[in-house]
């Protein structure tokens, strides 16, 4: 078994240097080479600095260097299928940044590829790996509170991007709660049948102009009969806002934000004040993003199913799209089943 996965890293954006800084302190990998077609000579220098022996603007150089075993895809959506089928043509093992595509058709040339190869897909849903999320998916699946009945799911970030990502992503439901559904999938241990959606465009009206919401609400419903409810806005004024709370049939239990500290302070003046929670989805799960890349190592050198696999990656996008066709129809849209 080898004891070093030889990496190349596509996309070297604000996502891939994150990836990258843990990958480079990680005994499990080797950084080979990095790779982005938008690379400026100034940048490839700080790369070269920053502990990337190698980087070029073309990614066949990745597909094609015979010492590289595994990708970490971090560009932009749209290629990520093309580079999960290249990788897997090359007999490389892939860690892909979510979503797989915005085309379920795509997603599927795109596992099939990886399913013909024999080669292992782990997608980037970062949130299963949070410890907070872990501790509490760990008390739902031990029965302990009895059937689980309702999932709420609140995920707030601080501002809305650049309009010029808003007109790219794919819309809220696909780019943004993509993740909740994941997470709703993870906790229920279930498959969604069916969607109901809205949003609203309140928190930023420009961005109804790119046809898209500035906050996504969703209510699915899971084959368990679990029902999962989830709000999500690109506007929380006070920071990255992650909560979970599960209702079973024999109790509660919640997830609150992760703060600064735990301090609260109380005055005569009938204030509360608490530590701030932290800005922006790097800070909040920090340490996610390092146990994911340890998970997908373990599936490599160990020869494993990933954690999180193309098949799981395939059914968020599918109840995000039915998410996105209810907010536009306005009524209840059945999730689409699919075999591989």
């Amino acid at each position: 078994m080898k004891k070093t996965i030889r990496l190349g890293i596509l996309g070297l954006g604000r996502i891939g240097i994150m990836h990258a800084q843990n990958i480079l302190a990680m005994p499990e990998f080797e950084v080979v080479m990095g790779a982005d077609p938008f690379l400026t000579e100034e940048r490839e220098k700080e790369l070269l600095a920053m502990g990337i022996p190698a980087c070029t603007r073309d990614p066949e150089d990745i597909f094609s260097h015979p010492d590289i075993d595994a990708v970490v895809i971090c560009s932009t959506t749209d290629t990520h299928s093309e580079f999960i089928i290249r990788a897997a043509r090359a007999g490389k093992d892939i860690f892909c940044e979510k979503p797989i595509d915005h085309d379920v058709g795509r997603i599927l040339e795109a596992i099939r590829a990886v399913n013909e190869a024999k080669v292992i897909l782990q997608v980037g849903f970062m949130h299963r790996f949070d410890r907070h999320h872990g501790a509490l998916a760990e008390v739902l699946h031990s029965g302990q509170l009895g059937a689980v009945e309702v999932v709420k799911i609140t995920s707030r970030d601080p501002a809305p991007p650049s309009m010029e990502y808003i007109r790219t992503s794919g819309g809220i439901f696909v780019d943004f709660m993509i993740h909740d559904f994941d997470m709703a999938r993870f906790l229920t241990q279930s498959e969604a049948v069916g969607v109901f959606a809205t949003g609203t465009t309140v928190c930023d009206p420009e961005i109804a102009e790119q046809g898209d919401f500035g906050s996504g609400h969703a209510i699915v419903k899971f084959a368990n009969g679990t029902i999962a409810v989830l709000e999500s806005t690109r506007r929380a004024t006070f920071g990255h806002d992650q909560r979970i709370e599960a209702l079973g049939s024999k109790g509660l239990v919640t997830d609150d934000n992760v703060y600064d500290s735990n301090i609260h302070v109380y005055n005569d003046e009938c204030c509360y004040h608490t530590a701030r929670i932290p800005w922006h989805f790097q800070g909040r799960y920090k340490e996610a993003y390092l146990v994911e890349l340890q998970a997908f190592a373990k599936a490599v050198l160990e020869r494993a199913e990933s954690p999180v696999n193309g098949w799981d990656g395939l059914q968020a996008v599918l109840i995000a799209e039915a998410a996105a066709r209810s907010a536009k129809s306005g009524k209840y849209e059945l999730v689409e089943t699919i075999e591989i």
